[in-house]
């Protein structure tokens, strides 16, 4: 529960964040054409937000995205304009280029025992000096054809209706899929005979996340529609939310990251673990990499600059922990979304880039800083309070099958809708426990009981 409070106060700040720069800008921040360049310009933040939040979720750190992103871009770039390779093969050959990157710094991290920290800020400098050694302190464009992965937007279809179509139909379909997976939620929370939340609960979620989704597809539709790197990004956060929730992969990377000795002794393959994070970060480095050269329309020198640190930022503003073991994709998106309408807000306000560069180090701190208060405390925020408030009815009413009012054991964040993973989070524990008796408990005799 306590993961949704962080994510559900999140989405809250989101909210009130835009509502607070549509005032301050007079109906400026709102606009089609803001809204679809809030998600351009942070597309490439986002992807490597994805790919961040598997990392830390996994107990280790990636500082050498920005470096990778640069060097694929830059490799990518001189493919097609000295070689003069077509651009699919070309992002074909890049995308192959980041997983070799990945392998690398899986390697080091999963095989030889360093730490991932000090891995990747190896790479970072290594792969910094191979993307200036390729460029030569200069620019290298790109054709337009490859540019559309980044400034392109879905072709126009069908009648004359003001707005973009296929962007319509991309967001009721949207809709109507939120809507069947929580239908599918409930139905499986009573399969197992979990109790299943207040259908008012259910409801209201429903009304406000469609309702954020409806009113975001009709800007975007007002303008010139879904852009390619939104259809891009959209892909990347059904496979891997569906990777990190719905797969036993997923499962081993939360179990890792709460407890790599538990997870060993349970028979979890942490080498493995550890070595799919690194490999799928170089992969999605890779993509964001490409994303950001198509958007600049050529690879430069100060390309991938602080990109770790904003992807970093997007996760734990989103409500990853950082000792690891908690974390989700959408999380990241709606933390990533925070510091781009924090970005954007701001550049629309005319606020000096300095700064800038101070509010989102406060944002970050104080993000970081609610996660450990909370801890730390065992108490949920304000916006926790209220969301409990709601829930109450639900807490106090009778337990079900199996059920309890007692605290629960915690399990990673976003599979409280699923038993199963309770009781392997705690079968888990319970093997950690039993191959390390305590020598002094067992050597005492049992204590009898009294005769009268």
């Amino acid at each position: 529960m306590s993961g949704n409070i962080r994510q559900y106060g999140m989405m809250i700040a989101l909210l009130l964040l835009v509502v607070m720069f549509q005032i301050l800008t007079d109906g400026l921040f709102l606009q089609p054409r803001n809204v679809t360049s809030l998600l351009v310009q942070n597309g490439y933040i986002l992807i490597l937000a994805i790919g961040m939040v598997m990392v830390i979720i996994a107990g280790h750190i990636d500082l050498s995205v920005g470096s990778v992103s640069a060097f694929v871009g830059a490799t990518v770039a001189l493919s097609m304009q000295r070689f003069d390779l077509p651009w699919p093969a070309a992002i074909l050959l890049g995308l192959a280029l980041g997983c070799l990157v990945g392998v690398w710094q899986g390697f080091w991290v999963a095989y030889v025992g360093i730490p991932a920290f000090i891995v990747t800020l190896a790479g970072m400098l290594l792969f910094r000096g191979l993307d200036l050694m390729i460029l030569n302190a200069e620019s290298i464009p790109v054709p337009e054809s490859f540019q559309k992965i980044a400034n392109g937007y879905l072709p126009e279809m069908g009648p004359v209706t003001g707005y973009h179509n296929p962007t319509l139909v991309l967001t009721l379909l949207a809709v109507a899929v939120i809507v069947w997976l929580e239908l599918k939620k409930r139905s499986e929370l009573r399969s197992y005979g979990i109790e299943v939340p207040r259908l008012v609960i259910s409801v209201l979620k429903l009304v406000v996340v469609c309702g954020l989704l409806l009113v975001f597809g009709l800007l975007l539709a007002s303008y010139k529609g879904v852009p390619v790197v939104g259809l891009i990004l959209g892909g990347l956060v059904i496979f891997y939310t569906f990777i990190t929730q719905r797969t036993v992969l997923g499962r081993h990377i939360y179990s890792v990251g709460g407890n790599a000795n538990a997870a060993r002794l349970s028979g979890v393959d942490t080498r493995r673990v550890d070595m799919f994070v690194m490999v799928n970060m170089g992969f999605l480095a890779a993509i964001a990499g490409m994303v950001f050269t198509a958007y600049l329309n050529a690879a430069n020198p100060k390309d991938g600059v602080n990109f770790e640190l904003d992807a970093i930022a997007a996760v734990f503003v989103g409500g990853a922990a950082v000792a690891g073991g908690v974390g989700t994709v959408t999380g990241s998106m709606i933390g990533g979304l925070v510091m781009g309408v924090l970005n954007l807000g701001l550049a629309n306000l005319s606020v000096d880039s300095n700064f800038v560069q101070i509010i989102k180090g406060l944002v970050l701190l104080g993000a970081v800083a609610f996660d450990v208060y909370s801890k730390s405390q065992g108490k949920p925020s304000f916006i926790g309070m209220i969301l409990k408030g709601l829930q109450r009815g639900r807490d106090d009413g009778p337990s079900g099958p199996g059920g309890g009012t007692g605290p629960s054991t915690p399990v990673a964040e976003g599979e409280e809708a699923a038993g199963f993973r309770n009781a392997s989070r705690s079968h888990t524990g319970t093997v950690a426990r039993s191959v390390q008796p305590d020598p002094a408990a067992s050597s005492q005799p049992s204590p009898q009981p009294s005769a009268g």
